[in-house]
């Protein structure tokens, strides 16, 4: 299985807690957090990240299944 994560850069605040939670996961540049890898092995962290983001920019997939963030 793969996971793929986005994030909406219209959405996204920098707020750099992804990069906090998972810094081999998610980098923090001037304007907004982008993921090092958008496509890797399920890895906990990246649904941490999903569910701590304040702007609730990052989305986590499995397939056509969005796993991330949790309700």
């Amino acid at each position: 299985m793969t996971w793929h994560i986005e994030i909406d850069k219209h959405q996204c605040m920098a707020s750099g807690m992804c990069a906090g939670i998972a810094p081999e996961l998610f980098e923090l540049d001037d304007d907004h957090a982008h993921p090092l890898r958008p496509d890797g092995p399920p890895d906990e962290r990246a649904l941490d990240a999903a569910d701590s983001c304040p702007a609730m920019a990052i989305t986590v997939t499995e397939g056509e299944e969005v796993i991330g963030p949790r309700p």
